[in-house]
């Protein structure tokens, strides 16, 4: 069986994409699509070995996408984050950098056609609802196939895409604080302890403690988290019954929610061994991503990060030392174990945040018709 697919860099993580009439073709029930991908990435195998999948969580990643030309958005498409050495397929969830590829592959593809100067496209998540937006030069109407821009946690430069999550709260659970409260206390087992936390619904769900609480030092990020990961996957799994998103009993999910440690801003090392200087940004975090440490952060983690920061009495405002700016518009620093990534937070005149902005990059990297093996029970 063959499955076309579009290879991109989206930010910090590698999506493939898939056109909805396409995976139709071949999988005619919703649990037909989710076999298909898992089989089309090698899910079953941890190394990923017998698909296209990259075997990390920010690479194993895909997306069906379905051109809506008369709709409210341009296109909609359907996130899934595909699992390694376990052949569920999770659709919990929303991921930007995939987005931000998307918004790329929409130009070029033809999905959308060039602006004069610019072109915006409008994009609705399937799993969330969330809406985004992003936006690429295309001066005179050229299409760009390269560009220059940079992001912490890739080497190559892509094309420069703002993006932009519109009204970025509440998408899953209807509130953007699904316990009410800035912060709670959760209980784990390990010992009996109770953490001060807060849990969020902004970009996706998240659950932030601080890094102290948890035994982990943010001067540095080379560290693998080895020793508070089943702490981690504890704070995890409380958070999602705390907010709604499973019942009591049943199996935690490992994408959602998303769970960050956060610390107030000081001189750190970077993964790669950069030293980055306490006044470089505004609160340091470190998110796990499925089993494993982020490499960096996902897009809709700095989402839930940035509105999280506006909150006053949560877990990620008190670890604030400095805000870029105040007022309708504000910056916010992330240092990240990748460097330092920069969201832009828009606001009402009632406070509330209507758009969260984020400067991004991608690039293609292939288009390819994947064999897809079934697995063999």
């Amino acid at each position: 069986m063959q499955l076309r697919g579009h290879w991109y860099r989206g930010g910090t993580s590698k999506c493939w994409l898939f056109d909805a009439d396409d995976v139709a073709r071949h999988a005619s029930t919703h649990e037909e699509m989710l076999q298909l991908l898992a089989d089309a990435f090698g899910a079953a195998d941890a190394r990923q070995l017998d698909g296209v999948g990259g075997g990390t969580s920010t690479t194993s990643k895909a997306a069906i996408v379905t051109a809506t030309p008369d709709g409210p958005a341009d296109l909609e498409y359907l996130f899934a984050q595909v699992g390694i050495g376990d052949t569920a397929v999770e659709l919990g969830s929303n991921c930007g950098n995939c987005a931000t590829a998307i918004a790329l592959y929409a130009v070029q593809a033809g999905i959308v056609p060039a602006g004069e100067m610019a072109t915006r496209v409008t994009m609705r998540n399937l799993n969330t609802g969330a809406v985004l937006t992003g936006t690429i030069a295309t001066p005179l109407r050229r299409v760009p196939t390269s560009g220059q821009a940079r992001v912490p946690g890739s080497a190559a430069p892509g094309v420069p895409v703002r993006l932009s999550f519109q009204a970025p709260w509440g998408q899953s659970t209807g509130r953007l604080l699904p316990t009410g409260s800035a912060a709670d206390r959760l209980t784990v087992t390990a010992g009996g302890r109770s953490l001060a936390a807060t849990m969020v619904d902004a970009g996706a769900p998240a659950v932030f403690a601080r890094a102290d609480d948890l035994g982990v030092d943010l001067s540095s990020m080379t560290d693998s988290l080895t020793e508070a990961l089943p702490l981690l996957l504890e704070v995890r799994a409380a958070a999602g019954v705390a907010m709604g998103l499973r019942p009591p009993g049943a199996p935690p999910q490992n994408a959602i929610p998303k769970v960050g440690l956060v610390a107030p801003a000081g001189t750190y090392t970077a993964s790669d061994g950069t030293v980055l200087p306490e006044d470089s940004h505004d609160l340091r975090v470190r998110m796990l991503s499925m089993l494993a440490p982020h490499p960096a952060i996902g897009l809709t983690s700095a989402v839930a990060v940035s509105v999280a920061a506006g909150v006053t009495g949560s877990v990620v405002a008190d670890s604030l030392t400095r805000q870029s700016t105040s007022g309708p518009d504000r910056r916010l620093r992330i240092g990240t174990p990748a460097g330092v990534v920069t969201t832009e937070v828009v606001t009402d005149p009632a406070g509330n945040v209507v758009e969260v902005v984020l400067d991004r990059a991608a690039r293609q990297l292939a288009t390819a018709h994947i064999e897809v093996a079934r697995t063999v029970a």
